[in-house]
């Protein structure tokens, strides 16, 4: 299983907003790839929000060949689509990861 993280630390003024969109809009256009099993949105704890809230975005895919179908069909759109909308107020890298053990559910991610 391949997780690609993006974190994002989102002006204040438009957080609310952005989490709105995020969560009804760009995610499940995301997941409507067909090329990831599982989200989370996740809010990092015991980090400054005085210019802003930091998330996790953790996507879930089958494997690498899945992850590089999305980098190669989808993505580029996908991140305009997000810097459009929020150039200038947002700062976000993104990081790939091997699970290499989990939960005992099926995708081994709870």
């Amino acid at each position: 299983m391949i997780l690609y993280n993006v974190t994002i630390k989102i002006d204040n003024q438009l957080h609310a907003d952005w989490l709105q969109w995020m969560l009804e809009v760009h995610i499940p256009d995301v997941m409507a790839t067909g090329l990831f099993l599982e989200n989370k949105v996740c809010r990092l704890l015991g980090e400054e929000d005085m210019d802003g809230p930091t998330y996790a975005v953790q996507y879930l895919c089958e494997s690498m060949a899945h992850f590089q179908t999305y980098q190669q069909m989808h993505a580029a759109r996908l991140q305009k689509e997000h810097s459009d909308r929020y150039q200038g107020h947002y700062v976000a890298f993104r990081t790939l990861m091997q699970v290499v053990a989990g939960s005992s559910n099926v995708s081994g991610w709870n």
